[in-house]
């Protein structure tokens, strides 16, 4: 009897540490997907900011280095 095949996976780097996801995740499903995230969240993808309302439209890539900081404001 065989094992079950693994569902495919796409390896990239969440916060500096190997992360896998599913292919065609979005940087808004990778974060639904994640536990005790703070309310305010920045993020970016390979060094570039994207904006929440840009996150459901951001398909991650195998290899993608993806960063989650808390925004800092003021001046």
């Amino acid at each position: 009897m065989s094992e079950p095949a693994l569902p495919p996976s796409i390896p990239l780097h969440l916060d500096g540490q190997p992360h896998a996801v599913a292919p065609g995740t979005t940087l808004q499903g990778l974060l639904a997907s994640l536990d005790n995230l703070p309310a305010a969240v920045a993020t970016s993808v390979n060094g570039v900011f994207v904006p929440r309302t840009q996150r459901a439209a951001c398909v991650l890539q195998a290899g993608d280095a993806v960063l989650l900081f808390q925004p800092i404001v003021g001046g």
